[in-house]
């Protein structure tokens, strides 16, 4: 219940316009292997190309955040009892960690996809081509890092959602008002 709760305010808040983007804890920059041909852009004032390569990855990863939430939500009820009472007595983030820890591999199979048609649909490879393009005879000399952006992207965005998992699961362990079902109010209380 307490991953339920969390899990769907953690996918409204990243997955809304601008929920990547302009969040500084999550935001997902530019590949570190890309930063090298911003920084030469730059020299010659072609930044902005670059500029909107990151908006795009981020609006990519925006895009697909509400389509996780679904396989959070299988992943929950798969979920044995006696993972359930290890999440329960342990760390206000264990639950979080046993995504992170059992789950990362198989929900990043199953949002690769996702994240491919939200980086089509944002523009972003065309965005790299036009970014790439405005450095003219420099960017022969730049590996081609297209195949990266899928899983800096898909990286980024599973990192943005079990932050803020691990923040909602903090919450509904720790403050009363978190706390928005009669379950969740009987398994954790309704005191401080």
């Amino acid at each position: 219940e307490a991953l339920r709760v969390g899990s769907e305010n953690v996918v409204q808040k990243v997955g809304a316009a601008d929920g990547y983007n302009n969040d500084p804890k999550i935001h997902i920059p530019l590949p570190a292997s890309l930063v090298k041909a911003r920084n030469i852009a730059a020299k010659v004032g072609l930044q902005g190309k670059f500029d909107d390569l990151e908006t795009k990855l981020n609006q990519a990863a925006e895009a697909a955040a509400p389509k996780a939430k679904k396989l959070f939500w299988s992943s929950i009820s798969e979920m044995s009892v006696d993972d359930a009472k290890g999440i329960l007595s342990g760390p206000d983030n264990s639950a979080t960690q046993f995504f992170r820890g059992k789950m990362t591999a198989p929900l990043s199979n199953e949002m690769r996809p996702i994240v491919d048609q939200s980086m089509s649909q944002a523009g972003v490879i065309q965005a790299y081509d036009s970014a790439m393009s405005k450095l003219g005879p420099l960017a022969p000399s730049l590996p081609d890092y297209k195949t990266q952006l899928t899983d800096h992207v898909l990286k980024g965005g599973m990192d943005g959602i079990f932050h803020y998992l691990s923040e909602e699961e903090a919450a509904i362990r720790n403050d009363p008002s978190k706390r928005v079902s009669d379950l969740l109010k009987r398994v954790f209380g309704n005191k401080n």
